[in-house]
């Protein structure tokens, strides 16, 4: 799947407004002009399910110009197109947009937690795993746990759905007894001695996933 500077993220309506979008009904368009005036470029985005949606036009034929999102095609003055269109959609999703990566009942209930108790908000440090997060201790910058989305089938499940998991800090003298590879498994990308993952999709109850969040706040005080 290709990333886009729009997955995993959800419009800001009122900021849509004030960059320029128009409401139409309950969707809204963007129509600005890139390379010199060669091309318009508009942005549609739906507003009952925040889609977005471009197009790229030729200024004097009104045409539709496509060659930017060929991945094959080249030459310079496709790649200054190519350049030029995602600059201005690159800005709209910085400017625009917030992070919505983690949907789920328990996802949202762990960050609600961590939010209400160490003041911890999500940080997405890598632009091209948007999907990717952590957050960390504010009085020495460790990380206490890490958020991400992968299918099941990474942690070793017979299964291809995409799930939420988090990461934990844990003390290696308990890991072997907690880890299972049904519930609990191994850190995924992480310390495999040092950090335990679970699925946020209702197989760990929210009360005990908190339990190991504290946990692990305080295993990187350390």
């Amino acid at each position: 799947m290709k990333i886009t500077c729009f997955d995993f993220k959800s419009p800001d309506y009122k900021k849509l407004e004030s960059y320029g979008f128009i409401r139409n009904g309950q969707n809204y368009g963007y129509i600005t002009q890139i390379l010199n005036g060669q091309f318009e470029l508009r942005v549609d985005i739906d507003g009952e399910n925040g889609k977005v949606k471009t197009g790229l036009f030729d200024a004097g034929s009104g045409e539709p110009y496509t060659l930017h999102l060929v991945d094959g095609a080249g030459g310079a003055f496709v790649g200054e197109v190519r350049e030029a269109f995602g600059y201005v959609l690159n800005n709209i999703a910085e400017k625009c947009f917030k992070n919505d990566v983690f949907k789920g009942d328990c996802a949202r209930a762990v960050i609600e937690y961590v939010r209400n108790k160490y003041g911890g908000e999500l940080e997405f440090l890598w632009s091209g795993f948007p999907s990717n997060a952590v957050w960390r201790r504010k009085d020495n910058n460790k990380w206490y746990g890490v958020m991400l989305t992968v299918a099941k089938s990474k942690l070793g499940l017979n299964s291809d759905e995409v799930v939420n998991i988090i990461d934990l800090r844990i003390n290696p003298e308990h890991l072997d007894k907690l880890v299972d590879g049904v519930k609990y498994f191994r850190g995924y990308h992480m310390n495999k001695k040092h950090w335990f993952t679970m699925c946020l999709d209702g197989s760990v109850p929210v009360e005990e996933i908190c339990g190991y969040i504290d946990a692990s706040y305080l295993l990187a005080k350390k």
